[in-house]
């Protein structure tokens, strides 16, 4: 343990962290204060090159308090989530060495400073307890819309302090069971590809924790098609959506007993076996369900608006055209729709999709359509029109008035890998690496 007089440093890391879309959902806890759920879920993990956190964490005996950063903001540490978090990391830290970058101005020759020995810095397991933390925090795509961003965010806050704190599994799940405590669906980050997340049986929630069924190459040719139609934050967030229908919808049980069990099982084997019409057909079936529970709770949440029920309409009907189902629709908790199709059905389906749901006015497709563009044929997709195609009947009897606002975006992803280290150094990161604050 270093001493009380030792010079100031600051050392850190830097991590990316994916999200995650479930496909079978989870919601309602059975322990609010642990984030145990009412039910188990299945997701696949988003592409972290176009939806993930960056979390740069960085730690000095000069910090008086941990702090956090999102999104160029400060927001409080003193919620139980972050609190638990961090204190199953610290109790968990092990001793851990870390070169210091040289000085910066210092007067001494080059030839001098080049062959000067290296400051290394010890930090001992026990004094992870006294040292406070700087996190600051940034996600590339919209936060609390529907689109798991506080699954990707706390899941990076827990793979990068334990890259920090040198933490190490003992046990397979380990840390997704303490980013289970900060974001229930953060659990599922800290696996690449198709996750499930196991409820677990005991008390404590110590077997509640996510498992890959498939990394993320084993259905490679799935494509992932996500309209935004709503960028802000949802009116009801999901911690509080979960508490009301816990509390009075009847569904959300018999739901969690007798329906998700089942599904689970039957979602696991689709992914194996990569049975496409299966998998739509759970994946939609789920989503829907989901919501009515929503609409079975007192006062009733919405979530989806008409853009969301239009889309709907919109992939019942291609599927129906098709004779079964060639791409899949599901929702979380807000209007933004993540859609899958296999890549041969991929341009086909957003071609038709473009037709109903165009760019606004005077907006080039090249900016409408934006994350992994590759994995359709750009060349073949409608360029935009004065005026959409009509809306079918299905999307008619979705928003019987026709009106609905249109997309923001359309971002294109595929199943991808779980969290990653990028630097253990805080040069090029998003903080000053003398003081520790955000730039």
């Amino acid at each position: 343990m270093s001493s009380s007089n030792e010079a100031p440093w600051v050392v850190g890391v830097t991590a990316r962290a994916p999200s995650n879309i479930a496909v079978i959902k989870y919601w309602g806890k059975r322990d609010e204060a642990r984030v145990l759920p009412l039910n188990g879920s299945v997701s696949v993990t988003l592409h972290v090159d176009q939806l993930s956190a960056e979390t740069t964490v960085a730690v000095s005996p000069a910090f008086t308090a941990d702090r956090l950063w999102l999104n160029g903001k400060e927001v409080p540490v003193s919620s139980h989530r972050y609190e638990s978090c961090l204190a199953a990391l610290r109790s968990r830290a092990s001793t851990t060495q870390w070169v210091l970058p040289p000085p910066q101005g210092t007067n001494a020759p080059a030839a001098e400073q080049g062959s000067s020995k290296q400051q290394v810095v010890e930090i001992g397991a026990e004094r992870w307890q006294q040292l406070r933390v700087h996190v600051v925090s940034a996600n590339n795509f919209p936060t609390a819309a529907g689109l798991a961003s506080s699954a990707a965010g706390f899941a990076c806050l827990v793979f990068a302090l334990a890259e920090l704190m040198g933490v190490k599994e003992a046990y397979p799940g380990e840390l997704s069971a303490i980013a289970r405590m900060g974001s229930g669906s953060a659990c599922r980050s800290l696996y690449g590809g198709f996750v499930t997340w196991d409820k677990g049986e005991l008390p404590d929630g110590t077997d509640s924790m996510a498992r890959q069924v498939k990394a993320e190459d084993h259905w490679s040719d799935l494509v992932i098609i996500i309209a935004v139609v709503e960028e802000r934050e949802k009116d009801i967030g999901s911690s509080d959506g979960m508490k009301r229908s816990a509390q009075t919808s009847a569904l959300l049980q018999l739901r969690a007993q007798h329906v998700v069990p089942g599904r689970i099982t039957a979602m696991e084997a689709a992914i194996a076996a990569r049975d496409f019409p299966a998998f739509a057909r759970l994946t939609c079936a789920d989503s829907n369900q989901f919501h009515a529970t929503c609409l079975d709770t007192a006062p009733p949440i919405f979530y989806l608006n008409a853009t969301s029920r239009r889309v709907i309409g919109f992939v019942e009907e291609f599927n129906a055209q098709g004779g079964q189902p060639r791409a899949a629709y599901t929702f979380d908790a807000g209007p933004n729709a993540v859609m899958f199709v296999e890549r041969q059905n991929a341009t086909a389906f957003l071609s038709a999709f473009l037709l109903r749901f165009p760019p606004p006015a005077s907006t080039p497709l090249s900016s409408f359509l934006t994350g992994d563009t590759s994995l359709v044929s750009m060349e073949a997709l409608p360029q935009p029109q004065a005026s959409p195609s009509p809306p079918s009947s299905s999307e008619m009897r979705a928003a019987p008035d026709g009106s609905s606002p249109p997309l923001k975006y359309i971002l294109l992803t595929r199943p991808g890998p779980g969290p990653r280290l990028v630097s253990r150094s805080l040069e090029g990161s998003q903080v000053n690496p003398l003081t520790g604050f955000p730039l």
